[in-house]
């Protein structure tokens, strides 16, 4: 394969932009109405273009806000649910040392009663703990979407 030779490489030419009115009519001036026009419509492009990267920087602090949180509730919500595996855990083994320990079947039909008992109690306990925990993550995620509704709309009125 022949090798490049940089002496016969050519640069390649940026093209030329297309010639403006002015060149086709050079002796006339642009109507100061247009011009005018011109200004304006610049001006208004440039302060819609502030508002709306406004508007994007300000929704982008909300949904890093909205995220930290709800990492932060999640991560909550994870935790519970291990300290409730955890306790739920150790409640099995103490049922089963005491279920060996039981020296009659009247003895095991009781702590399987009594067990079977404290373990709805403890379920349904950890089951609003978890509801209200799950409702609470929702409620302060939410938080700052609302929050941004709300600056946005006092913005807009």
């Amino acid at each position: 394969m022949p090798e490049a030779n940089p002496q016969t490489i050519k640069p390649k030419t940026k093209p030329t932009p297309p010639p403006s009115a002015a060149a086709f009519f050079p002796n006339t001036e642009t109507p100061a109405a247009f011009r005018d026009f011109a200004e304006r419509s610049l001006s208004q492009a440039k302060d819609n273009y502030e508002k709306l990267k406004s508007a994007a920087e300000e929704a982008t602090g909300v949904l890093e806000e909205t995220y930290a949180t709800a990492s932060k509730g999640a991560a909550d919500y994870g935790l519970k649910v291990i300290e409730i595996a955890r306790t739920n855990t150790n409640a099995t083994f103490d049922y089963a040392s005491e279920l060996f320990a039981a020296k009659s079947l009247s003895e095991v039909i009781e702590l399987s009663t009594a067990h079977a008992r404290k373990q709805f109690e403890t379920l349904s306990t950890q089951s609003r703990e978890l509801a209200t925990l799950a409702q609470k993550v929702a409620t302060e995620a939410a938080e700052p979407i609302k929050e941004g509704m709300t600056r946005a709309a006092k913005k807009v009125a």
